[in-house]
């Protein structure tokens, strides 16, 4: 099954494996895309029998799908060091392969996360200049573009002043690219806003990021506190990996929690239904405003390609949530983009912080 030739196609390469809810979802998802977005084309990995059947079910598909035989899966009890050794049959690495060799713009995968980045790391390789990759995620706030972006919230637990550094650069790329912010505020996320509270690391990235902010075009709002990640003083929170993934567990379980209380709420009594039933219409659209299916897809960063990360337990509505980000990002030509912010600031590998534009 080969892809239609078309000028402005977008080719995604799917890991159609891997995910709590199978292929069947996966599938799902990228049709659901297919309908809305014609110039999306995909390359999808798998076992060849399981994903054409699937696909062949799918008329939005038609002509638009290019299958990757892969007879392993990555799977969420997998040790990424053991992937690595043994994981070249996978679809998860297949699917890495096909940004590698230029086949397509952005890698969309709902894998585990750890093996996802590791084997990234090894295929796709670093930027240079960059120690340690992030995975930054878009999260629900009051900001005119109804987002902020968080990173790093799980690649690495470690992170120094220069590593935060170069994640508040990245997330200024990503920004501008992804959301259309054209002058980002960049925040490091603390335990408090006065300068001299926090960790030596969070103290000295406060220095190198306030240094570099003029030249890189973007403000510098300081540090920010847990409260402002939903918020609006700043468009980027910069924080390291240990941090960032459990105020990112938090925020789903929260979520949750908000969409069972209200139902609760309103299944109280006979008033509060009928309540319920007058209040449909708003309750519909906070229900989608914090639906973190609708916002699923971290994107990894520092990398010499784009991978979206979905989440493992996405469905349909999740795969393409995350299609419609890696669309975005392809549109963008975001890769380059964040190349070109990290080559700019080549200071940041040595004692210096002034960066050369």
């Amino acid at each position: 099954m080969s892809l239609e030739r078309s000028e402005n196609r977008t080719v995604l390469s799917i890991d159609a494996m891997g995910g709590d809810l199978g292929p069947a979802a996966v599938v799902a998802g990228i049709s659901s895309s297919a309908k809305i977005n014609p110039d999306l084309h995909f390359i999808l990995h798998g076992p060849e029998a399981e994903l054409r059947r699937l696909v062949n079910r799918r008329r939005a598909l038609a002509g638009r799908v290019e299958i990757r035989d892969a007879t392993d899966v990555v799977t969420m009890d997998d040790k990424p060091s053991q992937v690595l050794r043994t994981g070249r049959n996978t679809s998860m690495w297949s699917a890495l392969e096909a940004v590698r060799a230029g086949e397509a713009e952005v890698c969309v995968s709902c894998g585990n996360t750890g093996a996802l980045m590791a084997m990234s790391m090894i295929r796709l390789r670093k930027l240079e200049g960059v120690n340690r990759p992030a995975i930054a995620v878009l999260w629900p706030s009051q900001n005119p573009a109804g987002f902020n972006i968080m990173l790093d919230v799980g690649a690495d637990v470690r992170a120094d002043a220069r590593d935060l550094c170069q994640y508040a650069l990245m997330g200024v790329s990503y920004a501008r690219n992804g959301l259309d912010i054209k002058y980002p505020r960049v925040g490091v996320l603390n335990v408090g806003t006065e300068e001299h509270k926090g960790r030596a690391e969070l103290k000295e990235a406060h220095t190198l990021i306030a240094s570099l902010a003029d030249d890189a075009n973007f403000e510098f709002v300081g540090f920010v506190e847990g409260g402002d990640i939903p918020g609006t003083k700043c468009d980027v929170i910069v924080t390291d990996g240990f941090t960032g993934n459990i105020a990112l567990k938090t925020g789903e379980g929260t979520a949750n929690l908000i969409g069972t209380l209200l139902r609760e709420a309103f299944a109280y009594t006979p008033l509060s239904r009928l309540a319920s039933l007058l209040a449909l219409t708003s309750m519909r659209r906070l229900k989608k405003r914090i639906d973190p299916r609708r916002v699923n897809g971290g994107v990894f960063l520092g990398l010499n390609g784009t991978v979206v990360k979905s989440h493992g337990s996405a469905d349909a509505t999740g795969i393409s949530a995350a299609i419609k980000l890696a669309f975005q990002l392809a549109q963008s030509d975001f890769s380059k983009k964040v190349a070109a912010r990290v080559a700019s600031t080549p200071t940041l590998a040595q004692d210096e912080t002034k960066p050369s534009e």
